[in-house]
């Protein structure tokens, strides 16, 4: 275990060293290659979503991957392949995939939500069960994960069960300007091809970790899980009780990728990469880490207690939007739970302003809307 471990992290760290501020990113996709789930990438166009992906499927020594730009007029033989010619002949209609992504271990599909009703179906089968069906044909498929990508978010209630196959949805934003000057160092020695050892790892090795990640005990977090999974049903977030099985798989990867076979407090970070809007991004952030604060465990994955230091003139212009949004009045049960959510995850994000001035002026709006929520109870 402890070997194979190393070399994932191994690669991990190759692919955050080629992509200056992405860590965050890498980090995660890490811990969807653990537990074989899917990632979907957020961002706008520009912000390296293919070429990290492209960058770690070469770490994967003997796998093969598949990249694919989908438009709305792409086709089903453009992405499991072509029925083959031969045995067409001989009344088979069975697919040749060869070089397509029945066959990758490692799959990319740019512009998920492009995605129409000819290949919708046979893409949720894949994503969801690993499975590639056409008509009578039925084949496992050897992806050890699936990456989704979109500048934009799915308007069309019929994308909504194909975002739903991406469990952890990772936001890939521009790197903040202060990396900017690396980012250009490390942009140019790419694009000159600039030869630097790849570390590498195997697909049966990666294999071997998501065999192993099933057997990781996660009965010390259970109940602060449940209780965590409630309060986000209880905010407005939509977690069906598949994908809180399923959520499992990343917290038992958190703590696998640490060299632990048991998870701590600090492994549920990775809910909080499970927002279906970006309004619940911030929510997420704030109800997690209330969760995961206190714990100090010497193993904690790097990404647990990452807090960007927040604008306190854009934590205040939030504070005002929540103290507008509560003095409209009229607001639902549930409108008045976001609120509280928002409020103290503003609260948290108050505390690591640097500015004593402006931390204690943004406190002091807090508190005052505070005292308002509680006088209306």
């Amino acid at each position: 275990m402890t070997q194979n471990i190393t070399k994932l992290n191994t690669v991990l760290s190759y692919v955050k060293d080629t992509f200056v501020g992405k860590n965050d990113v890498v980090d995660l996709l890490g811990i969807c290659l653990l537990a074989r789930e899917n990632a979907f990438l957020y961002g706008p166009p520009g912000t390296a979503k293919s070429a990290i992906v492209r960058t770690l499927a070469k770490t994967v020594k003997d796998g093969r991957n598949f990249e694919y730009l989908l438009t709305r007029f792409t086709e089903p033989n453009e992405i499991f392949g072509p029925f083959d010619i031969r045995k067409l002949k001989e009344g088979e209609l069975l697919t040749n995939t060869e070089g397509m992504m029945p066959e990758a271990s490692l799959v990319f599909l740019d512009e998920i939500f492009n995605a129409n009703s000819a290949i919708l179906n046979s893409l949720l089968t894949a994503l969801n069960e690993k499975i590639f069906k056409r008509g009578k044909e039925t084949k496992k498929l050897p992806a050890l994960m699936f990456v989704g990508a979109s500048n934009v978010l799915p308007e069309d209630e019929s994308l909504n069960a194909l975002f739903d196959r991406f469990l952890v949805r990772i936001n890939v934003d521009y790197v903040n300007p202060e990396l900017l000057q690396q980012v250009l160092l490390a942009g140019r020695k790419l694009e000159n091809e600039i030869e630097t050892e790849i570390p590498e790892i195997y697909a049966d090795e990666i294999r071997e970790l998501q065999n192993l990640c099933k057997t990781v005990d996660l009965r010390p977090i259970y109940e602060v899980y449940l209780n965590t999974i409630i309060s986000l049903r209880n905010t407005g977030i939509a977690i069906s009780d598949r994908r809180a099985v399923k959520l499992q798989n990343l917290i038992a990867a958190s703590a696998l990728i640490c060299g632990r076979n048991e998870a701590v407090l600090s492994d549920l970070w990775v809910l909080k990469h499970i927002w279906d809007t970006e309004e619940q991004i911030e929510i997420l952030e704030g109800i997690i880490n209330r969760a995961i604060e206190k714990d100090d465990h010497p193993k904690s994955h790097p990404q647990a207690m990452q807090n960007k230091t927040p604008n306190p003139e854009e934590v205040m212009k939030d504070v005002k939007i929540l103290v507008e949004k509560w003095n409209n009045g009229m607001l639902s049960f549930e409108e008045q739970n976001v609120i509280k959510d928002k409020l103290r995850y503003l609260q948290t994000r108050c505390d690591w302003i640097r500015n004593p001035e402006q931390k204690e002026y943004i406190r002091q709006e807090i508190e005052s809307l505070w005292q308002k929520i509680l006088q209306s109870v």
